[in-house]
């Protein structure tokens, strides 16, 4: 099990007093990213108009500039707020093949601590099944922590 209470605690000492909502998803991607050899791509798809994401800091090769809430993973987490643990890219209707060695995708909405949908925080894998709910509930709570106080720009 990967040793997510440290990286909890690095991204903590690293994000404390900070409000600028890039340079969190800057400092967190990059975190996030270095942190398991199973994360080839790491980075945010912030909510930039209705119903619309778009690339936001990211570690890995380049990704989809655009994503509408109606296509792919990230859409989906989106449009429907929840978590979305796919062991299968292909398997997955509608997935957009943003890279071809993506295999698996964990997905996880990033709210505000009003509540309020910033955007998505996408982990992709050269590996099939690469994630479990463990490392969905890990990263969940800690985006929830750093984006807490946070408010829409």
């Amino acid at each position: 099990m990967p040793d997510y209470q440290t990286l909890a605690q690095t991204i903590r000492s690293l994000t404390d007093g900070e409000g600028d909502v890039v340079s969190l998803m800057a400092t967190i991607a990059c975190e996030v990213h270095h942190f398991d050899d199973r994360f080839d791509w790491t980075g945010f798809y912030r909510v930039t108009g209705p119903e619309m994401l778009k690339i936001g800091p990211y570690q890995g090769g380049h990704g989809c500039l655009q994503i509408p809430f109606s296509r792919g993973v990230c859409g989906a987490a989106a449009r429907t707020g929840e978590v979305q643990l796919v062991e299968d890219v292909d398997a997955f209707e509608g997935h957009i093949a943003c890279a071809s060695s993506t295999r698996s995708e964990l997905v996880i909405p990033v709210f505000t601590g009003a509540g309020a949908l910033l955007g998505v925080f996408d982990i992709d894998s050269n590996q099939p099944d690469a994630f479990d709910q463990a490392d969905a509930d890990a990263l969940v709570a800690i985006l929830a922590e750093v984006f807490k106080d946070c408010i829409m720009a």
